[in-house]
């Protein structure tokens, strides 16, 4: 099986790729753009064929020089929900990601491509509907009109064409390898890093209605992630847009309990509640910043109907399993 990985080097393109590592799959195309350099750190341990620059690849793609591929894992895109650079944003999220497809139509190649979150923007509901997505800045709109594009092409239940065309709606991911995301990584991540420097973690203040830390996401764990993109290729008759989270909605102050308590172990304290940990000064909150109003997210939470509809029942960690983990692997590795 040839398989392609785009955003290969990124955090859920080079776990993808550890996913099929693990069943034996290393006939692997995996493309980026490593003028960043140390995200090859997330590719060395990894088994794949080929590596491809994306400025090549496309093209060379589309003219069939790889021969039969079964599928392609599209993961590369900006991600920075802060980039207001339009053009550059829709030129790699949309205009690549609709030659790409077309690419794969041709090919006869499944395509499971990333989504976001972000196309509901500030909606309440987080159903895979047009009704619900409102879009709060230009990454969002990219996804989402690309989520649109396939919704035409497609055809209802994006039964129009035999080869698999998936896209996942990523709720915040988090997990091991993100550490070259800078100020996109997860809140885990930033919050290990705080404590170990610092003793404490911090979290934003009171905002939108909700308690200093008690803003709700969908918190899912990148094993997660893998496990529901694998079971898709294991399912090529299963087409169409799909949430990607938990379907469970935490505080942001479970998340910092839960790395607060983790590194405590490894020193072998004892666990805190919330607000012990609070009044010890282990969480610290900082007011809400002016560049965040009106385009930050109070609150998520997947609903799962669809992707439990296709089949796939995956469980998922909650925070406090799946973060506790987490700690594990970055101790490890510091």
């Amino acid at each position: 099986m040839k398989i392609v990985v785009t955003g290969a080097a990124g955090f859920i393109g080079s776990n993808i790729i550890r996913g099929l590592n693990a069943r034996g799959i290393d006939h692997i195309i995996a493309v980026d753009d490593l003028t960043e350099g140390d995200k090859f750190r997330n590719l060395a341990d990894l088994k794949i064929a080929d590596y491809l620059d994306k400025d090549v690849f496309y093209e060379l793609f589309a003219q069939g020089a790889f021969g039969k591929v079964e599928a392609v894992f599209h993961e590369g895109a900006c991600s920075d929900t802060m980039e207001s650079d339009g053009k550059y944003m829709m030129d790699n999220n949309y205009t690549l990601s609709c030659g790409l497809f077309n690419s794969c139509q041709q090919a006869g190649t499944r395509l499971i491509y990333a989504s976001s979150a972000a196309t509901y923007g500030g909606s309440d509901t987080f159903r895979e509907t047009p009704e619900f997505e409102r879009p709060l800045n230009v990454y969002g709109y990219s996804k989402l009109l690309f989520d649109q594009r396939m919704r035409r092409e497609c055809g209802d239940n994006f039964k129009k064409f035999k080869r698999q065309v998936v896209g996942f709606r990523y709720f915040n991911v988090y997990g091991p390898r993100e550490q070259h995301k800078g100020r996109m990584a997860s809140v885990a991540f930033h919050q290990f890093n705080q404590f170990k420097a610092e003793g404490r973690v911090k979290l934003f203040g009171e905002y939108g209605g909700y308690a200093a830390g008690g803003q709700l996401r969908d918190f899912v764990f990148i094993d997660d992630v893998v496990a529901v993109n694998l079971w898709f290729l294991d399912h090529p008759d299963q087409s169409g847009i799909f949430n990607l989270g938990t379907g469970r909605a935490q505080p942001f102050n479970d998340v910092a309990l839960s790395v607060v308590n983790a590194l405590r172990a490894t020193k072998g304290d004892s666990a805190l509640d919330l607000a012990g940990a609070a009044q010890a000064g282990l969480i610290e909150y900082v007011p809400f910043p002016d560049a965040l109003r009106g385009k930050y997210q109070c609150y998520t939470q997947a609903d799962l109907t669809a992707l439990r509809a296709s089949g796939c029942d995956h469980a998922f960690a909650d925070v406090q399993s799946g973060v506790t983990q987490y700690m594990a692997t970055l101790s490890q590795t510091a």
